[in-house]
This record gives C-alpha cells, structure tokens and sequence, in this order.
C-alpha cells in the first residue's frame, strides 16, 4: 500500500532545531532527549527510515516561516517582519529540501509527472526512493504576485496563502479577513503556472472568496472537519462538499487536539484510540458521497510529537496502521488504498507539469 502524507514541516524542524530528516526519528529522539526541541516542538515523528519502513511515497515537505508577531516562542527564529524577510527564510528552506535530496539517494524532489512516476517505480525494486513535494505554507515569501513563475522554476508546486496569521494575501484562520486585492492577483498568477492552491489555515470569507475564484487545482492539505472538533481552523461541511466538487483532496491529521474536543496532554494517548482518526475520515467521506477526496495530511513536527498523536502513532511510520481500523469501518480494501495515498496520487498526477 502506498502512503502519501500530504504536510511534514521538515525543513522548519532542521533550521529551528537541527534535526536531520535523514536521521531515524529514534535517533533523534535520543540526541534530543532533556534539550528544549521535544520540550517546545514535541517528540521527533519523522525520518526517512520510517518513511521507507512504513511506505511513504511521497511527502509534501511544507516550507514555513511565521510572521514576527506571531512567533512560535522566543526560541522561534523562523520568523519574519516583512515581505523580504519572508522570501529570504523561505528560500533558506527550500535549500535545505534541496540538500536533503544531495545527501541521499534515497530521496527525490518531484517536480513532475516524471519525477513522480520515477519515485513510484523505484517501490517495485530493492532501493525504493522517497519523493518531496515542495509546499509554501503562508504566502508572504512572494513578494509580488510576479514572482510566482520564479517560485515555480525554483521547485513549489503548492501555495496556500496564508497561516494562522493574516498574510498580505488573506485572512488567516486566527485573524480573520477575505482575499486582499493582491490576493486576487496572487491566484490569477498561479493559475496561469499551475499551482496548486492549498485552502489549508484561511479564514473563512477568504475560503470562499478563493474556491469561487480560482480555475486551477485546490486541496487542503492538512485539516478535519469541524463537525467533531469546532473552530474556525477545520473545516465545515459545507466547505468540505465543495473541496469535492472541485476534485480537490482533505488530508486528515493525526493530531488528539483535532480529533477530539477538550483532549488536552494530560488525557494522554491512550484516549485517542487510531478509530477517532477513522472516524474524522468517515466523516469527510459520508459528506462527500465517497472516499475519493480525502486522505492523509499529518502535520507531524508542526508543533507537536508523539505525546499529542493517537495511541498507536509513534513515528511516520505507523500511518500504515490507520488502514485496519478504515476497514472495520467497512471501507473495502481499493477505498482504503485511495484514502492512504491514491488519492493524492491521482491529485498530483493530473496538476504536475510532463
């Protein structure tokens, strides 16, 4: 089964606390063990030994800074006070992708269908390859809506416009506004390329405003739907329905704060069982009318670990177990695969470029 997690903040983890994407998340658990990282950022999830082990094809790698005044902590240096500094943080992470794939051979930026199909293929031999996608999460590194075309040459494939903060572009899911008029702009570009739009973390009149207005492909990479957990940073299910109509993609996230309401730490994991995460599927799916619109979406290293994933979930690696409870939902074994990472596929294979 081929597992395609749609938001991993790699780069992120390695410019804030120097953790290597190419190291076991174990490992780095134990070279961080007592420091600040799993104090402030939570348990380390990610690695590409546990991509290989659990058979994740394909990562979307998120590149993120947070506006200065909404920074993470004081520990928080992937921040930004304006439009250049943004493009220079962001263009930091996009390197530190690109070194990843230098470092290893068993990693591969995809950029195309090719590069796609050529990560897919290598499964079904002894050396399987592990793809990154680039993401910008928050639009504020693109200075003008111009430079979008240059952001494409250089590797993006995916923009959302904003974060939880209002960017220059729209409002954010934590201080609401519609599109701005440079946002409006911003999309015109990015359909002219063929960026996929990501409607993760936008509030909701820009939501809307967005769907309405954008002719290329959408998806929202990491988000649940807000009937079992409120807030504006899920979403509706009237949003949900038209994510679908657009032939766009949910990724669920594996988060107990997402998936049930009042979880707090001190709950524990052992009260978020693996079929809370089922059932936020389960959800999306009965809005849709089917399993063909959703899928995996982690957000694992953005922000939490292990401590704050569902018993069961230690590592990337055990997304693979979220296919026996989907299951014992009654989902038939071609609707799990399409949850797990088809879908995606399917997504990627019709927006990336030949």
């Amino acid at each position: 089964m081929r597992i395609v997690d749609a938001h991993e903040d790699i780069a992120w983890n390695g410019l804030t606390f120097g953790r290597d994407a190419l190291r076991s998340a174990w490992e780095t658990r134990r070279l961080e063990e007592g420091g600040q990282a799993p104090r402030v950022n939570g348990q380390c999830m990610v690695g590409l030994p546990e991509w290989l082990e659990g058979g994740v094809v394909l990562v979307v790698a998120s590149l993120f800074a947070a506006p200065a005044h909404r920074a993470l902590g004081e520990w928080d240096r992937q921040v930004y006070a304006d439009a250049e500094e943004a493009h220079q943080r962001i263009l930091a992470q996009l390197d530190h992708i690109r070194c990843l794939a230098g470092r290893s051979e068993r990693i591969d930026l995809v950029g195309s269908r090719a590069d796609l199909e050529g990560v897919l293929a290598s499964w079904e031999g002894e050396r399987p390859r592990v793809g990154l996608l680039p993401l910008m999460e928050g639009a504020d590194a693109i200075r003008q809506p111009a430079e979008v075309e240059e952001w494409y040459r250089r590797g993006v494939r995916l923009v959302s416009l904003s974060w939880a903060a209002r960017s220059r572009y729209a409002g954010g899911n934590g201080e609401p506004g519609p599109l701005t008029d440079a946002g409006r702009e911003l999309l015109a570009a990015m359909a002219d390329v063929g960026m996929i739009l990501d409607l993760s973390h936008l509030a909701e009149a820009a939501f809307w405003e967005a769907v309405d207005r954008y002719e290329g492909r959408l998806a929202v990479t990491h988000a649940n739907p807000r009937a079992l957990v409120p807030g504006e940073r899920q979403l509706s299910d009237p949003m949900i329905r038209a994510v679908a109509a657009r032939d766009g993609v949910i990724g669920i996230v594996p988060f107990n704060r997402f998936l049930r309401s009042g979880w707090s730490p001190s709950d524990g994991k052992a009260a978020v069982p693996l079929h809370d995460v089922a059932a936020a599927i389960d959800h999306v799916c009965q809005v849709m009318g089917d399993a063909a619109h959703v899928g995996l979406g982690s957000d694992f290293d953005g922000g939490f670990g292990a401590e704050s994933t569902p018993d069961g979930i230690e590592t990337v690696a055990d997304l693979r177990k979220l296919a026996e409870p989907l299951a014992e939902q009654g989902y038939g074994e071609d609707e799990v695969a399409a949850i797990m990472g088809e879908n995606w596929l399917r997504l990627f294979r019709a927006a990336l470029p030949d």
